[in-house]
């Protein structure tokens, strides 16, 4: 019964089935899909809640150095400590790829309330350098 508290939704991105009905996420895959829907709602985005969101948008111009890592680093542990409370996150991290200069993975490490459970997750954010 404690992964209910976990929490049901329509599944992201929205989309119908083939019954013409919306597709569900459930649980743990319901969490994951919520970190995806904060990581990319830039603040100001949503008319009824702007302060909705993550703030990693900012950065889009910014090069790519360990500040702007850290600041990235500190704008999604912020927001997902705002507005996902069925998890604590433990870790983020924001490392580059040589390979692929312009690139940023956004890696968090973070536990589910409810079961105790760690997961991951590996979040892409591409910068164009002004």
């Amino acid at each position: 019964m404690a992964r209910e508290f976990l929490g049901v939704g329509w599944k992201f991105p929205i989309r119908v089935n083939a019954q013409g009905g919306i597709p569900l996420s459930r649980h743990e895959q319901n969490i994951e899909e919520a970190i995806w829907i904060i990581l990319s709602t830039a603040k100001g985005e949503r008319v009824m809640q702007p302060q909705f969101g993550c703030g990693i948008q900012n950065y889009v111009f910014a090069a790519n150095n360990p500040a702007t890592r850290g600041s990235i680093a500190y704008e999604v542990q912020n927001a997902l400590s705002l507005y996902e409370p069925r998890i604590t996150v433990l870790n983020v991290s924001v490392n580059f790829d040589p390979a692929t200069p312009n690139r940023l993975l956004i890696l968090l490490d973070y536990r589910v309330n409810s079961s105790n459970s760690k997961r991951n997750l590996v979040y892409p954010f591409y910068l164009t350098e002004s």
